[in-house]
């Protein structure tokens, strides 16, 4: 029974997720940790190997509908944020490992709560449009803002898609749902660079007995995934951003009231 609910709130979050272009982690954490009742540093490592899983198939599905053509195009701006998210994931591993897990919960809660801000408030902030920045200042920017992203990323199990999305379009002018490509195709590599480094640090054996549950929970965030990137086209934006925002804000609340697991 664990094994199915796992699926369905995989499924569940893998529809959220590819919605919009990400892998769903910020959603997936708080029912790891509240529902499964996992430690928040376990939580953290399975929630990294399934949204490795659901970002790859998320920018598989969604490259049928942006095109993968457009991506490629835009490849610096996916050199120029992946270099310092590479970077951030690595260290942000290093910080992880050794915080208490009270202050880590409460590192969660924060970032989930200003990523509900950032998804309701989406209206003003994509409505700004792109910053006028000299190119050298938008190269510097782009690389400041992916080590912070990476850091994110490896310190709390997430791809960091919802701060790599605002910035990619106020820093380059980017369209949403092209952003939203070239976010799975930056948190790829910068997740797997943070399961590495847990790996080489021995910790994954923390979920080593939870295999059957992470694999059912991958899976039905690949089916969640492409069910997601087929309905991108006939749902708004502006009422999904703020549903989404809104499901996270809760989801924080929830979270805030969970005791840490000794």
């Amino acid at each position: 029974m664990r094994t199915i609910w796992a699926f369905a709130w995989g499924a569940l979050v893998g529809v959220l997720g590819g919605l919009i272009g990400l892998g769903g982690a910020e959603f997936r954490l708080p029912v790891l940790v509240s529902i499964f009742n996992y430690r928040t540093i376990q939580a953290v490592i399975i929630n990294l190997i399934v949204s490795l899983v659901t970002v790859t198939f998320s920018f598989i599905f969604r490259s049928g509908i942006v095109g993968l053509e457009n991506v490629i195009a835009n490849w610096t701006v996916i050199v120029n944020i992946l270099a310092g998210s590479l970077i951030g994931s690595y260290l942000g591993v290093h910080y992880a490992t050794r915080i208490n897990e009270q202050i880590l919960n409460r590192v969660v809660v924060v970032f989930l709560i200003f990523l509900s801000v950032v998804l309701m408030g989406h209206n003003l902030i994509f409505g700004v449009g792109s910053l006028l920045l000299p190119e050298l200042a938008r190269i510097s920017l782009g690389f400041l803002a992916g080590i912070v992203i990476g850091i994110f990323s490896s310190m709390l199990g997430v791809a960091g898609g919802e701060l790599i999305i605002p910035t990619i379009i106020l820093l380059f002018a980017v369209d949403i749902k092209l952003a939203g490509s070239l976010s799975l195709a930056i948190s790829i590599p910068t997740v797997l660079v943070g399961l590495l480094k847990y790996k080489s640090q021995q910790k994954l054996k923390e979920v080593k007995s939870e295999r059957e549950f992470i694999v059912s929970m991958a899976f039905g965030s690949i089916l969640g995934a492409l069910g997601g990137s087929y309905l991108l086209s006939y749902i708004s934006s502006s009422l999904l951003y703020l549903l989404l925002g809104s499901i996270l804000f809760l989801s924080a609340l929830k979270l805030a009231r969970h005791k840490v697991v000794p």
